[in-house]
């Protein structure tokens, strides 16, 4: 008997019922669902680069003004400082679902 995961859910709104699907199928849902993860990993890695990108641009503006190399204005710290939690709140974000994401694709690779 195979498992049945929430991801194998059809557009129409039913559950694939794969208990007595052959080796083949199952391993074409499983090759499916690898490279579906795999797409999730890779999509995680760009907003976790767009993340620090952000990050860094927001710390660079905010030390900019402590500095006086940017002239202080509250609509740029208020931008730099969200800029800057945001980034962190992306980015960790993407951090733990590409984490588990690469537990499940493990897993899947294992079941293969």
């Amino acid at each position: 008997m195979t498992r049945v995961h929430l991801s194998d859910v059809q557009s129409g709104g039913r559950v694939v019922d794969d208990v007595n699907a052959g080796p083949g199928e199952e391993l074409i849902r499983l090759d499916r669902r690898i490279e579906k993860l795999e797409a999730t990993i890779e999509s995680c890695r760009k907003f976790m680069l767009a993340s620090r990108v952000t990050i860094a641009g927001g710390g660079v503006v905010l030390i900019g003004m402590l500095v006086g190399a940017i002239s202080f204005d509250l609509g740029a710290i208020a931008a730099a400082v969200a800029a800057f939690l945001g980034g962190i709140v992306v980015w960790g974000s993407n951090l733990s679902t590409s984490n588990e994401a690469a537990r499940e694709l493990t897993a899947a690779k294992e079941e293969r």
